[in-house]
C-alpha cells in the first residue's frame, strides 16, 4: 500500500550549463574552493548571533607537529560535525590553535642549537626562550597549511596559542586561584624523570616497551635470617631501606621486625610486613626502594622508612664507595659482578624481557625518582568532574567508555605539574631570602628586594591545555564569546587521552566556571592503524603522510575513507586501496552529475505530483526520505562509518547505478515522463550532494554549485526528511532489479561480455513489471527475437520468465577450455593454501594477518571451484 504519496517539492534557480570537465581532477578544484570558503567568511562564529551556537574546539596539536593520520583523521569528524550544524542553521564555532608542546618544543630547539656546537646553558634562559619563540614564528606551525588542504572550517581569525598573551593570563589566574584555595602545594615525590631532558614528565610521555634485561635473584643476609629477592635493576639495592613480605606468609613470619645485613654496603635494613607484597610472585618477599619506585615509596611512607636518593639528575651513582659516579647501566653490571663474587647471587635469567618505561621525546630510559615539584590536589576536582557525568551534565559516547572515564576520576593520584624546563608557562611563584613563598596572580607585583627569585620550574603542558575550552573565549574576562560559545557542544577526541587531557578539562572547567563542565558530550574515537590493525609507526616502516595520499587520490578520498571506518570508540584500520576507492566513489559522483547537467537534470520549480511520475521516480525520492532520516539519526550517534557507508550506497547503488540507468529510456522517449524525470534527478542530486558533504566537501561544493547555481552548499540547508515514503513503488523496483541482477549474474556465467547484444523474449505479464519492458532490455542489452528465434536457455525470476537465444553469441568448446583452465588454477590454489595452514609450524610462527590472508584465499578458492564446476555443468 502506497504511504504519503505527495512527493517533496523545492524551488531553486535554474541549473547551470553542463561546462563540468570530462573528469574530476582535485588539485584543479580543493585549493581555489578553501580560500574562497574562508575569504567569504563561511567559517566565522559570530558572538553576536541569534542563532543557537555549536561549539567544538580542536584537540591543539603541537606546534612543533605537522599533520599525521591521526590528526587527519580526528578533524574529518570534527569538520564534519560541524559543517551540517552549519547547514542546520547554528552559529558553529571550531576553535582552532596549537600547544607550546613544552618538553617537544625545547627538544626541537636544543637539537637546533648542538648543530651550531652550543646547548641552552650557553644561551642562559632568556636569550634560549627568546630563540624559542623565533623558532615558533618561523618554522613553527606548518600543521595549518595542512588543515587548508584537509578542508579543515575552523575561524582562523580566532586561532589561539597556548603562550600567547590571553592564554597566559589564563593559566596565571587559575594557578593562583587553586593556590590560594590550597588545591596546589609543593611537596617530595616519586616522578617520572628523564635524565636525557632533565625533567619531570607526565605519564603521557613514557611510552613502554619490551626490553631485554637480566632478573638477578639476590640473598639479603645469612643462614637462617636470609631471604631472597629477585630485580631488575640491581644499581638501585643501594637505596634499599627494608625488605618486605606479605603479614601471612609463614616463611618469613620469624624474620618480620627484624634487621637483616644489605649486601655490598655496611647497612642493616628491617624486614616489613606490607599488604601489598604479593607471596606467590616469586620469592614472595621484595626490597623496597622508596627513592626510585613508585610502589615503594608507599611502602615506605607507611612503614616510616628513610628515603635514599642514590642517583643525580644524569642517573649517576651518589653513594660514596666503588660505584661513585657511575651511570646507572654501568653500576648494575659492576654491582650483580660484586654481588655474584661474594656468592650473593642466587639465579641470573638473561635476556628477561619485561616492560621498560621511555622518554616519549628521546627515547632514554625513565627513572622513578623523589624530587621536590608542585602538585594539584585533584580528590574535589576529581569528584566534581566524576559528578558531572554521573548527574547526566555530560555524556560520554560510547557510553562503555563512561566506566574508563569513572575509574580514573575516581583513582585519581595529586598531579605533578611542574616540569625542569625553560619553555613554558613559568610557575608564578616567588621564593624569598628566608624560605618565604608568594604565589603572584596576573594583576599583582611580584617581591623584590634582594634574595627573592621566580620559581625556575614551568607547568607541564596538560595544565594550560586543560583550559583550552573557556581560555580561548577569552577567561578570565568576562567576554561574549564566553558567554555564547561555553560551554562547547561536543568534544571530539581520542579515547588514549580520555586521562590525560578529557579529565583534566573537566576537573579544571567546572572549578572555574562555577560548576558547569567544558561540554555537553564527549564523542571519543579509537586509533588509526594500518589495514592489518597494527599501530602505525615510522619504526614499524608502516606511518603514511596524509599528504602523500592527498597528493594522489584527493583530500575528498582521504576524509571519505577515515570516515568510513569511524565506528565510536574502535581502532581504524585504513589501507591505500581503500583510499583508492573512495577517491572512485569521488569520480562516480563527478561523472554522474556531469550525465544529469547534459541531460537537462534541474532544481528549477516544484516536483511534479506523485500521479505525473513514474514508478522509478516515485521510488528515488521515497529511498531519499528515508535515506536523509537515517544519515540524521547517524549523526545524533556518532556513527560516522554509518552514515558513510549509508551514503556510499545510496549514491552509488540506487542513484548512480540504477536511477540513473533506468532514467536513460526515459530521456530517449523524451515527453513528460522526461521531463519530471529530469526534476526528479535533480532533486536527487541536490539533496544528496547535501547529504555528502560533511564528509567531502571539495567535489560536493563544486557539483552543487554548477547543478544549482547556487551560492556555495557549504551555507546551503541541510536536507531535512520530508516524509515521502511509496512501499508500492519501491517494491516494484526491487523486482525490477531482482530480474535484472538474476539474468546478469546468468549472462556473466555463460561468459557473455556485459556489452554483448542476445536476442530474447520476456513474458513479464505474471510479475506485473509489463511497463519496464523497454528499461529491462536496455539494461540487460536484451534485443528483440527475430526471424530464427530459437530459445536455448530460459530463466524463471519472480513471475517474469526471460527466454534468451545464445546461438552462435557463446563459443561453447572456446569457453568450455577457459573455465576448464580457471578450474585448474583454482585446484592449485586451494591446494597451496592447504598446504601452508595444515603445517602447524607455519600457521603458530607467521604473523596473524598473514594466516588470515591464506585463509581468505582459500575459502575464495572454494568459492570459485564451487562456482565454474556449476557453470562448466551449465554448458551444452
Amino acid at each position: 500500500m502506497t504511504q504519503n504519496t505527495q512527493p517533496p517539492g523545492t524551488t531553486g534557480p535554474a541549473s547551470a550549463p553542463a561546462d563540468l570537465p570530462t573528469q574530476y581532477t582535485p588539485a584543479d578544484v580543493e585549493g581555489k574552493l578553501y580560500e574562497r570558503w574562508v575569504e567569504r567568511g563561511y567559517f566565522a562564529a559570530h558572538a553576536k548571533s541569534d542563532k543557537e551556537p555549536y561549539t567544538i574546539v580542536i584537540p591543539p596539536p603541537n606546534v612543533t607537529g605537522s599533520l599525521h593520520l591521526g590528526h587527519a583523521f580526528e578533524h574529518t569528524l570534527i569538520d564534519a560535525l560541524t559543517r551540517r550544524k552549519r547547514m542546520q542553521g547554528y552559529e558553529t564555532l571550531w576553535q582552532p590553535g596549537m600547544d607550546h608542546a613544552g618538553i617537544a618544543t625545547q627538544n626541537v630547539v636544543e637539537r637546533e642549537l648542538a648543530k651550531e656546537g652550543k646547548s641552552r646553558h650557553d644561551l642562559g634562559r632568556e636569550a634560549f626562550v627568546e630563540r624559542v619563540w623565533r623558532w615558533k614564528a618561523d618554522s613553527g606551525g606548518q600543521i595549518s597549511g595542512q588543515m587548508r588542504r584537509l578542508g579543515d572550517g575552523v575561524d582562523w581569525s580566532r586561532e589561539r596559542f597556548t603562550m600567547d598573551e590571553g592564554l597566559s593570563r589564563a593559566v596565571r589566574t587559575i594557578f593562583k586561584r587553586l593556590h590560594d584555595d590550597g588545591l596546589i602545594y609543593r611537596a617530595e615525590r616519586i616522578i617520572n624523570w628523564c635524565p636525557r631532558c632533565l625533567t619531570a614528565i607526565s605519564d603521557i610521555e613514557v611510552e613502554y616497551q619490551e626490553d631485554d634485561g637480566e632478573l638477578v635473584s639476590i640473598r639479603y643476609g645469612d643462614g637462617e635470617d636470609s631471604l631472597v629477592v629477585a630485580t631488575t635493576r640491581a644499581e638501585t639495592m643501594l637505596g634499599d631501606t627494608a625488605v618486605a613480605v606479605h603479614p601471612d606468609d609463614p616463611r618469613y613470619a620469624h624474620l618480620v621486625g627484624r634487621e637483616i645485613k644489605l649486601p655490598l654496603t655496611d647497612r642493616t635494613i628491617p624486614v616489613v610486613a606490607d599488604p601489598h607484597v604479593d607471596p606467590e610472585f616469586g620469592t614472595g618477599a621484595v626490597k623496597v626502594t622508596p627513592a626510585h619506585d613508585p610502589n615503594d615509596f608507599e611502602i615506605g611512607r607507611r612503614h616510616g622508612l628513610p628515603q635514599l636518593t642514590i642517583m643525580d639528575e644524569h642517573a649517576a651513582i651518589t653513594v660514596h664507595g666503588p660505584f661513585l659516579g657511575l651511570d646507572r647501566l654501568e653500576a648494575r653490571s659492576a654491582i650483580v659482578g660484586a654481588l655474584r663474587a661474594e656468592g650473593r647471587v642466587v639465579d641470573e635469567k638473561r635476556p628477561y624481557r619485561h616492560s621498560v618505561g621511555h622518554c616519549s621525546r628521546c627515547k632514554t630510559t625513565v627513572e622513578p625518582r623523589l624530587s621536590m615539584q608542585w602538585w594539584v590536589k585533584v580528590d574535589p576536582l576529581a569528584r566534581a568532574a566524576g559528578d558531572a557525568v554521573r548527574e547526566g551534565r555530560v555524556t560520554i559516547h560510547p557510553k562503555d567508555m563512561a566506566s574508563r572515564y569513572f575509574e580514573w576520576v575516581d583513582h585519581m593520584h595529586d598531579w605533578c605539574i611542574s616540569r625542569q624546563l625553560w619553555w613554558g608557562h613559568r610557575i608564578p611563584v616567588w621564593h624569598g631570602p628566608d624560605g618565604e613563598t608568594v604565589c603572584v596572580g596576573p594583576d599583582e607585583e611580584p617581591p623584590s628586594g634582594e634574595g627573592w627569585h621566580q620559581e625556575t620550574d614551568v607547568l607541564d603542558t596538560w595544565f594550560s591545555s586543560a583550559l583550552w575550552p573557556f581560555s580561548t573565549l577569552g577567561w578570565p574576562e568576562k567576554t561574549e564569546s564566553l558567554a555564547t560559545f561555553y560551554p562547547n557542544s561536543t568534544l571530539v577526541t581520542g579515547y588514549d587521552i580520555l586521562f590525560f587531557w578529557v579529565v583534566r578539562m573537566m576537573m579544571f572547567g567546572t572549578y572555574a566556571m562555577d560548576g558547569v563542565p567544558p561540554f555537553r558530550t564527549v564523542a571519543l574515537h579509537g586509533m588509526v592503524r594500518d589495514q592489518f590493525g597494527k599501530k602505525m609507526s615510522k619504526s614499524f616502516g608502516n606511518a603514511v603522510d596524509p599528504l602523500d595520499w592527498m597528493d594522489t587520490y584527493g583530500s575528498d578520498a582521504v576524509r571519505f575513507t577515515l570516515a568510513r571506518g569511524a565506528n565510536p570508540g574502535v581502532d581504524v584500520p585504513i589501507g591505500e586501496d581503500w583510499v583508492q576507492a573512495s577517491r572512485n566513489f569521488a569520480n562516480k559522483i563527478w561523472n554522474a552529475t556531469r550525465f544529469a547537467l547534459l541531460n537537462g537534470a534541474t532544481v528549477e520549480g516544484p516536483l511534479p505530483s506523485a500521479d505525473e511520475l513514474s514508478p522509478a521516480d516515485r521510488w528515488i525520492l521515497s529511498r531519499l526520505g528515508a535515506v536523509v532520516a537515517e544519515v540524521d539519526a547517524y549523526y545524533e550517534d556518532y556513527q560516522f562509518a554509518k552514515l558513510s557507508d549509508a551514503l556510499f550506497h545510496f549514491a552509488w547503488d540506487e542513484v548512480f547505478d540504477w536511477y540513473v540507468e533506468l532514467s536513460k529510456t526515459t530521456f530517449a522517449a523524451g515527453g513528460p515522463p522526461a521531463d519530471a524525470a529530469r526534476r526528479v534527478l535533480g532533486e536527487v542530486l541536490d539533496t544528496t550532494l547535501r547529504l555528502l558533504h560533511p564528509v567531502v566537501p571539495f567535489v560536493t561544493d563544486e557539483l552543487w554549485t554548477t547543478l544549482t547555481g547556487g551560492e556555495s552548499v557549504v551555507v546551503a540547508a541541510w536536507p531535512t526528511d520530508p516524509g515521502f515514503r511509496d512501499a508500492d513503488a519501491e517494491r516494484e523496483i526491487e523486482a525490477v532489479k531482482q530480474l535484472v541482477t538474476e539474468v546478469r549474474r546468468f549472462r556473466a556465467d555463460q561468459g557473455l561480455q556485459p556489452g554483448q547484444r542476445v536476442p530474447a523474449s520476456l513474458d513479464l505479464s505474471g510479475s506485473g513489471l509489463a511497463a519496464h519492458e523497454e528499461a529491462v532490455r536496455a539494461l540487460l542489452r536484451l534485443t528483440a527475437p527475430g526471424e530464427g528465434f530459437s530459445a536455448t536457455a530460459t530463466l524463471p525470476v519472480g513471475g517474469a520468465t526471460v527466454a534468451l537465444d545464445l546461438s552462435g553469441a557463446i563459443d561453447y568448446e572456446a569457453e568450455r577450455k577457459r573455465l576448464t583452465k580457471d578450474l585448474a588454477a583454482a585446484e592449485k590454489e586451494l591446494a597451496q593454501t592447504g598446504a601452508k595452514l595444515g603445517n602447524d609450524s607455519f600457521v603458530a610462527k607467521a604473523p596473524d594477518h598473514v594466516v588470515a590472508k591464506i585463509r581468505t584465499r582459500q575459502e575464495t578458492a572454494r568459492a570459485d571451484i564451487e562456482r565454474i564446476t556449476a557453470q562448466l555443468a551449465r554448458l551444452p
